[in-house]
């Protein structure tokens, strides 16, 4: 299975938007398609209504991103194929790296794999997206630009039959520089309710892109999880970056070493 990105097939499934960007921030989005390049869309053993929905990707992260990323002057590095085929925010050594089972759903095409073929896997795209990231902050800090990272996402209003609150929810570590002023703000204002690591906290398995990224770096970092049924539409996804984007620009402003 797959073909071999070397020799004239698949492309590196990475993209970078942006990448001269001078605003203080990089923006990744590790879940941004639910594209499946062929074999992967036969041979997966999901059906087309698997692969629209959430667990082949985070629905309405990659609209934000691009509207933060613009508003803020920010590159932007994202995936081109579903996390299904690989979830760039997963350890090469995880077992859910290629999950055989997304929330309830099966993934038959992914069971007992052989070990070139999550090698092929990995050099699609999980390595190149990481690679691409390395190489936009590289570049950042050789040239003395402040730099922050964060990572948007989007989840499920529902998950495994229990209902979640949270419009938005902000998923941080030991690093608080970002966190802790855009809880501030997002709280403050009154009328969302704003999730404080949650639906997902570091100790689920989920922070390994800004952990590598930001934590490990020393860089201020942010994980940003916004519910998928407030980022529907395009106008629901520009409505959710003009919000952060001016919350994000304080936090760099007030003072944050970035």
């Amino acid at each position: 299975m797959g073909l071999n990105p070397q020799t004239g097939g698949m492309a590196r499934a990475v993209a970078v938007e942006n990448a001269e960007g001078v605003g203080p921030f990089v923006f990744v989005c590790d879940h941004a398609s639910n594209f499946f390049p062929p074999p992967y869309d036969t041979s997966l053993g999901i059906t087309d209504a698997d692969k629209i929905a959430h667990i082949a990707w985070d629905p309405g992260a990659l609209g934000v991103a691009r509207g933060l990323a613009k508003s803020l002057d920010a590159p932007l590095v994202h995936t081109t194929v579903s996390r299904l085929i690989i979830d760039c925010n997963r350890e090469e050594n995880r077992a859910d790296l290629i999950p055989c089972l997304s929330e309830t759903t099966q993934i038959a095409g992914n069971q007992n794999l052989a070990a070139d073929e999550k090698n092929f896997r990995l050099d699609l795209a999980h390595r190149p997206f990481h690679d691409a990231i390395d190489k936009v902050i590289s570049q950042r800090l050789e040239s003395g630009l402040p730099t922050a990272v964060v990572s948007i996402h989007s989840f499920t209003p529902v998950y495994k039959g229990v209902s979640r609150p949270w419009e938005i929810g902000l998923i941080y570590d030991n690093d608080r520089r970002l966190a802790d002023p855009v809880l501030a703000a997002l709280k403050g204002r009154g009328d969302l309710t704003v999730g404080d690591n949650e639906p997902y906290a570091p100790s689920d398995g989920v922070y390994y892109t800004i952990r590598r990224h930001g934590e490990d770096r020393k860089l201020p970092c942010l994980m940003i999880e916004i519910r998928n049924d407030e980022v529907k539409t395009p106008e629901e996804e520009a409505r959710w970056s003009e919000l952060l984007a001016p919350v994000l620009r304080a936090a760099a402003e007030g003072g944050l070493n970035v």
